[in-house]
């Protein structure tokens, strides 16, 4: 595999990851007890911290391509392993 696949397949886990992990930790205002602006979404998050959410999507990124890129080389899990249905077997 190329560095450059590796370098792609890294982009999108970490894109994929940084969205997954975008409601975790937030604290709203009624949460964090501070006062609202008025018209502001009941849901708006106190503040956005975006330097930890990106170090950890980082990080889990980092983890998941390591796996892809280790079962692309070692072929632990392949395309029949994940075939539910054989119509063949009826």
């Amino acid at each position: 595999m190329q560095w450059t696949s590796i370098l792609a397949i890294y982009f999108l886990f970490f894109v994929f990851i940084a969205f997954v992990l975008l409601p975790f930790g937030v604290r709203t205002h009624d949460e964090a007890g501070v006062e609202k602006i008025p018209g502001q979404a009941d849901s708006a998050p106190v503040e956005f911290r975006y330097r930890t959410l990106l170090l950890r999507a980082a990080a889990i990124a980092v983890v998941a391509t390591a796996l892809y890129v280790l079962n692309y080389i070692n072929g632990w899990i392949t395309i029949d392993d994940l075939v539910l249905y054989d119509p063949s077997a009826d």
